[in-house]
């Protein structure tokens, strides 16, 4: 059966509300519910409801949470002798189960490029970005000499809010050690991102990190490398585009928020939301498989089903069973 065929049959998960076995607590994210199972572990079910701006848009993008989920699964196996990950196991294609660590109230933010957010600053005048300093001449999507970290505060509510290395320690939000620490991860982390983009003809942008401490360690939590935290460009006819200034040909979720701008929306106070159509939904649906298809090299093997809240929580008990 053809995904497109497969898109419209399928239901998405835009709401949760599981009581797993041994479930102490839980929180509901923008994309992510994060479930606690007894005081060490978490169930983490990834929904296919989808962010931009800090505002949860629509009514939930088919697959788009098994792609999130099959992504990081894969990149934290990837990256686990660079850093210890929250991962222990993924018992279904929408729920990762990992450790429960005590987040650091940072996005670690890394960027190679002029785009996005960073793109934006730039034409308004700056030239500096979180402290870390953008040279001059630069155009959208050029490189930067050497990728620059824009760390993020992480907000109770609303937007996240652009942070510098001086700031993060004057506010106490972690100590000087723990922040060259992240700083070295984040780089090594997006080292190896770029090199494994590279190997399947993309380039890897901008990507966010986010850390958890456990036992005393920093661990890395959350997804990685993923359309929803990460832009890739296909490498393939990159030179050539800067070169004429055109649009790069790019895999993420920008292409969502560029047409949200386009219909003036940003999140801010005192706009509505526009309502996405069924076929501009299904090319969402459609760029989330296409990027997991390209960075892990593999097909996309669409779980579909109607009830997939039951096939989470068979799968969930599953495991939780057969681990007691």
């Amino acid at each position: 059966m053809q995904k497109e065929t497969i898109l419209t049959q399928t239901t998405p998960i835009t709401k949760t509300d599981f009581h797993f076995s041994g479930q102490t607590s839980a929180y509901f994210g923008k994309v992510r519910d994060m479930y606690t199972i007894g005081e060490d572990l978490m169930v983490a079910v990834v929904s296919d409801r989808i962010s931009a701006f800090d505002a949860i848009i629509s009514n939930g993008v088919p697959f788009k949470g098994q792609v999130l989920n099959g992504v990081a699964s894969i990149f934290l196996d990837a990256v686990s002798d660079i850093v210890p990950t929250w991962k222990i196991a993924t018992p279904d294609p929408n729920v990762t189960i990992g450790f429960r660590c005590e987040p650091i109230r940072l996005e670690m933010v890394i960027r190679g490029y002029l785009t996005g957010h960073a793109n934006r600053e730039y034409i308004a005048g700056k030239r500096t970005l979180c402290g870390s300093p953008m040279p001059e001449g630069l155009k959208e999507h050029d490189p930067f000499p050497t990728p620059i970290i824009t760390p993020a505060a992480k907000a109770a509510e609303g937007h996240d809010q652009d942070i510098t290395p001086a700031e993060i320690l004057s506010q106490g939000i972690v100590t000087p050690e723990v922040y060259a620490e992240l700083e070295r991860v984040t780089r090594a982390l997006f080292a190896r991102g770029t090199e494994i983009a590279a190997s399947k003809g993309l380039i890897l942008v901008d990507t966010k990190y986010e850390f958890g401490m456990r036992n005393g360690k920093i661990m890395l939590i959350d997804e990685i490398h993923t359309p929803d935290s990460s832009r890739y460009f296909y490498a393939e006819g990159y030179a050539e585009r800067q070169a004429a200034r055109i649009p790069q040909k790019q895999l993420s979720k920008e292409f969502v928020r560029e047409w949200l701008i386009s219909e003036n929306f940003m999140g801010l106070e005192g706009q509505t939301q526009p309502v996405i159509t069924k076929d501009f939904m299904s090319q969402i649906s459609m760029r989330y498989i296409e990027l997991f298809e390209k960075i892990t090299g593999t097909e996309f093997n669409c779980e579909s089903s109607n009830t997939p809240l039951q096939r989470i929580e068979k799968n969930v008990e599953e495991w939780l069973k057969n681990k007691a």
